[in-house]
Order: C-alpha cells, then sequence, then structure tokens
C-alpha cells in the first residue's frame, strides 16, 4: 500500500509546471537565503567552488556553480574516455542487441532512450554507463572525449525521480523523462552523452550554445537541479578501466577507460 501511494505520489508530481514552478523559485532572489542550509543539508564542499557561497544570486546560480581552476584533474591520451560528471555508476555493461540489461532491475531499450534516433544503429552492441548525479555533487556536465558535435537532439518528457526510488519502481524512467542528447564523434568512435531530467530539474543547459567542437574535460553544459547521465559508447570502441563496477563514485575527468577500433 504505501509503494502504491509513493507510486502516485511520484506520478503526480512528475508534471513539467511544477518543475517549473520550482524552477522559478530557485531561480529568484528570495532563494539565495536557502544556500546555507543547502550546503549544511547535504555537506557540499562549499570551498571548491570559483566564488564563495555568499557571491551567488540565487540557489541554481550555486547549484550550477563552476569549481576553482585545478579542481578536477582530466584524464590524459589519445584513447582516454573521462567521466564526463561526478557521479556514483548505478548501471553498466555492454549493450546486447540494442537493449541496456538490468539497469535497477528493469531493461531499457536503445531505441526509445534516443528517441528511435538513426544514431542508435552505432550503439547496438556498445557499451553504456549510468551516472546518477546526488545534490552533494558537483553539476556541471563535461565532455567524455575529444572530438566534435555531430547532432544535439532535445526530447520533452516527463520528470520523474531518478533516486533509488524512481529508478527500481516507475517504469523506464530514463526513457520517459526530457532528455538532452549530445553526439561527438572523437577519433576512436562516437559517444552519445544523454542528460536526463528529473523531478524539479528545470531545465538542461549548454554550456555554450554555439560550441561544435570539445577537447576531453570542457565544459559542456550543466543541470539546474540533479539528475542523471547515460554515456554511451560506440560498438565495439570501449573498454572500461580494470576495477571500474557498480557502486563506484567517480569524479568528472577521472579516467573510465579507453576507446578504439578493433585493428
Amino acid at each position: 500500500m504505501v509503494k502504491q501511494l509513493l507510486r502516485l505520489m511520484t506520478e503526480l508530481s512528475s508534471y513539467r509546471w511544477l518543475s517549473r514552478l520550482m524552477g522559478a523559485f530557485a531561480h529568484s532572489r528570495l532563494s539565495r537565503l536557502l544556500i546555507p542550509t543547502f550546503i549544511r543539508t547535504y555537506h557540499i564542499p562549499a570551498a571548491e567552488a570559483e566564488k564563495p557561497s555568499g557571491e551567488y544570486r540565487t540557489l541554481n546560480e550555486f547549484f550550477s556553480r563552476r569549481l576553482k581552476p585545478g579542481m578536477r584533474p582530466v584524464a590524459e591520451g589519445a584513447n582516454a574516455v573521462a567521466s564526463p560528471v561526478d557521479a556514483l555508476i548505478t548501471a553498466m555493461g555492454e549493450i546486447h542487441s540494442g537493449t541496456l540489461m538490468n539497469v535497477k532491475g528493469q531493461n531499457y531499450l536503445l531505441e526509445e532512450l534516443l528517441n528511435h534516433s538513426p544514431h542508435q544503429e552505432l550503439y547496438k552492441k556498445g557499451y553504456y554507463l549510468v551516472l546518477y548525479l546526488s545534490p552533494t555533487d558537483y553539476h556541471r556536465i563535461h565532455s567524455p572525449l575529444t572530438g566534435r558535435k555531430v547532432e544535439s537532439d532535445y526530447i520533452r518528457g516527463r520528470a520523474y525521480p531518478v533516486n533509488e526510488f524512481g529508478m527500481r519502481h516507475m517504469k523506464s524512467v530514463l526513457s520517459r523523462n526530457e532528455r538532452l542528447i549530445t553526439y561527438i564523434a572523437g577519433t576512436n568512435g562516437e559517444a552519445a552523452v544523454v542528460k536526463v531530467g528529473a523531478m524539479n530539474v528545470s531545465s538542461i543547459r549548454y554550456a555554450d550554445e554555439q560550441a561544435e567542437n570539445w577537447q576531453i574535460g570542457d565544459d559542456l553544459a550543466y543541470f539546474e537541479f540533479g539528475s542523471t547521465v547515460v554515456l554511451l559508447l560506440e560498438n565495439g570502441t570501449f573498454t572500461p578501466r580494470p576495477g571500474l563496477q557498480e557502486g563506484t563514485k567517480v569524479r568528472m575527468g577521472e579516467l573510465l577507460g579507453t576507446q578504439g577500433r578493433p585493428q
């Protein structure tokens, strides 16, 4: 009974108008009064931010803060694939015939996640990582590799929570929520950075709408409140680093593995 009630409440709170309302407050000057409480509640390392917390004009401005230079060293090497975010890896593995298997007890069809994009053919036997950002985490998203933008695809959707409850008890959350997908072609293959909106995420924005190329670790986009990134690597190109597994906490710029085409 409790589970059904929570599911109903989640369904009712997933509408875009409610997220817009929450977003409007987070953008207001009044919301800056909550920044100290936000820092204490979520144990946010505010000293990493590029500005003192008192200089942020709104809660949203603090939430999508940049960091001081050098706070996140970026993996080096022509074949390196770096984590695009600070996150917990909640699922990872090979994609089997276009299906992401056992993501919190559910299987996801690639065609639904990518909204039937022709790009899906490049990933049907590729590799995926689901990266969950908690409120504590740094919320800017960076390029996982050096490459050029092939395409950007915005998909309207709902705003279900992507926390443990939402992922386990709501159907196909990652494929039903709002998404902004960036396809990046690198020297050794393509990657898709699927940025998934969530409850109280008022928007997902590019750091620079005009950018066409990125170096590994470059600022790509940011969430206005927390969410998830699904990173997809092209068929047969990705090898995860030894020891990387579900439940691993990673930081932006940290080496996830290497990408290279078969010789």
